[in-house]
């Protein structure tokens, strides 16, 4: 497997013979199309998960698909939020929902399946010799299918941009397929969390470091979404800018 391993100094391993208890954190909005492939899926590849589905009430009803599905299946639960306050604070949400329970290890996945449900066992892999894993683009054996080439551009540019004001060797400094270890979470000031939009991809893997944990990159390939619309906007192209500087400079 190929995994790129750094600064490997993982926690205390209280994890490491026991049998792993994986949550995977899907936050949506108008993701109905997509919601039960992607759960069916993810429960294929990983059969010992569990699913918490965060909805940012929906109008599409994808809050009441994801509540229904949750009656019948108890690996799958649902948090239902009133306002759409962004993707950091819903991972926020489940973050502190997961570290209430007995969970081992906590998935960040997009909704839409442009992160892989067959790599979520890679992922957690990686995490037997690291306390974070993140899918990366980027790198050797990874790659992107369906992006334009501006927008191929924007990713690169925007992870040098990152990488080099941050002073970070990790080459996909904002995607946002990742596992992280029960331990890893709780090393980790949630409270400090500035972002709101897909900066906080680039502010937990900094704080991670910062708290001393251990990262690796895993390559996946990141395949566009078929199904719904994207939730990528200029507003949060342009929190992540500004969001680098202070964390640099620690404001």
């Amino acid at each position: 497997m190929a995994v790129q391993a750094m600064n490997l100094n993982p926690l205390d391993r209280q994890t490491k013979n026991q049998q792993p208890m994986p949550l995977v954190l899907i936050p949506t909005y108008n993701e109905r199309d997509n919601l039960i492939p992607l759960i069916d899926a993810v429960q294929s590849n990983l059969p010992s998960s569990h699913v918490l589905i965060i909805d940012d009430n929906s109008p599409d009803g994808t809050g009441e698909l994801a509540a229904a599905r949750a009656r019948d299946d108890p690996l799958v639960n649902v948090m239902h939020r009133q306002t759409k306050q962004g993707l950091g604070r819903a991972y926020l949400a489940g973050f502190r929902w997961a570290l209430e329970r007995d969970y081992s290890h906590i998935f960040e996945m997009d909704a839409d399946f442009s992160h892989d449900p067959q790599d979520l066992p890679r992922l957690l892999m990686a995490t037997r010799t690291t306390d974070i894993a993140l899918g990366c683009r980027w790198m050797p054996g990874g790659s992107v299918s369906g992006w334009s080439f501006r927008r191929l551009m924007l990713s690169r540019l925007g992870n040098l941009y990152a990488r080099t004001i941050l002073g970070l060797p990790y080459r996909d400094l904002t995607g946002g397929f990742k596992c992280f270890r029960r331990q890893a979470l709780q090393h980790i000031d949630l409270d400090t969390v500035l972002s709101v939009g897909y900066g906080f991809q680039i502010e937990t893997t900094w704080r991670a470091l910062q708290a001393g944990l251990s990262v690796s990159e895993v390559p996946i390939v990141f395949t566009d979404r078929v199904r719904g619309d994207s939730k990528m906007s200029a507003s949060t192209f342009n929190e992540a800018l500004v969001l680098v500087w202070k964390l640099r400079f620690g404001s």
